[in-house]
């Protein structure tokens, strides 16, 4: 009899198992002593509903999104850069070089000068490293235009502007003046020596020559270098001026194509070798003048004149004719 007491107690305090749960008829009796012992149902059971909802089939016109790669080959998104305001052939221009020893050193206070593109002609016409040399800046800040102005390599530029400050300057001062201008008779020009169709490629087509033919004094003056009227020593000193900076001086005399003006340039040799030719004319001779010269003051009237050589004795008359011997007769 106990041992069925305790058996009944275990089996109500125990949870129900699903047989038990379907009408265990064995705890029947028991459920008038103790009450309604079956399980109640959990609250969050209770409100799912019967069946769970699937999702909506995938529509045909759905797009098909391909499977994402792994980590491992995922590639690495490459930047763009932003668009520039530049055009294209801006963005792609070469980087200029950087500016040469001679461009530093020809400042403002030396010469007006500025870089201008390079140029690079038929056979090998042009050259780098180019200035046009607009004026020189003297000591005391005077100016000497350069007219027109010279396209130069730097290095003739700066030597150009070195002899106008040391050599002409002072020179000018001697002849009373200031030096105003020089006077480039020609500069860079893509052509054979002296012009000469088929000849070497001259100085001038490398931008490495300049030709003078005179440079002009504040008072308005003009010294031509190859004028005879300038004094000797005037022009000697410019000659041993320019033969002493530049390797080569054509002037009157050397070739028969620089009787009016002098040619200078820096043109490279082997051994530094160096020419000079440029003679100094002395001035030409006065030439006789081709009119009578003038009757002198202090001369007697013509009318006087004619009056006192009719009065004079016919054996004395310089105009009258001298008689011509006669024969003698021989006496028989």
């Amino acid at each position: 009899m106990v041992t069925g007491t305790v058996a009944a107690l275990l089996s109500v305090c125990a949870p129900p198992s699903p047989a038990a749960a379907r009408g265990a008829l064995s705890l029947a009796p028991w459920s008038s002593l103790f009450g309604d012992v079956r399980p109640r149902s959990h609250p969050r059971r209770a409100a799912l509903p019967d069946a769970v909802p699937l999702p909506r089939p995938r529509p045909a016109q759905a797009p098909v999104i391909a499977p994402e790669p792994p980590a491992a080959a995922r590639q690495v998104p490459v930047p763009i850069d932003k668009p520039t305001d530049k055009p294209a052939e801006q963005a792609a221009a070469p980087v200029s070089p950087p500016p040469s020893a001679c461009r530093l050193a020809l400042t403002d206070e030396i010469a007006i000068a500025p870089s201008i593109p390079d140029i690079h002609g038929p056979g090998g016409c042009g050259g780098e490293d180019l200035v046009q040399l607009e004026a020189v800046v003297l000591p005391d800040k005077h100016r000497v235009t350069v007219k027109p102005a010279a396209i130069l390599r730097c290095a003739m530029a700066s030597e150009i502007a070195a002899w106008v400050r040391a050599d002409i300057a002072p020179l000018s001062t001697g002849l009373g003046s200031v030096i105003s201008t020089l006077d480039n008779f020609d500069s860079f020009e893509c052509r054979g020596r002296n012009r000469v169709v088929g000849a070497q490629l001259s100085e001038h087509g490398r931008a490495n020559a300049l030709d003078v033919r005179a440079f002009g004094l504040a008072n308005g003056q003009s010294i031509s270098l190859t004028d005879r009227m300038v004094p000797r020593e005037v022009r000697e000193t410019v000659l041993h001026s320019v033969c002493a900076r530049f390797t080569t001086v054509l002037g009157p005399g050397s070739d028969g194509y620089h009787e009016d003006h002098i040619h200078l340039d820096l043109m490279e040799r082997h051994n530094n070798y160096k020419i000079c030719q440029w003679n100094v004319w002395d001035p030409l001779p006065q030439i006789a003048p081709m009119l009578p010269a003038e009757r002198p003051a202090e001369a007697p009237p013509r009318e006087e004149a004619a009056r006192s050589e009719a009065a004079k004795p016919d054996d004395v008359k310089s105009d009258s004719p001298v008689p011509a011997p006669q024969p003698t007769k021989k006496r028989r």
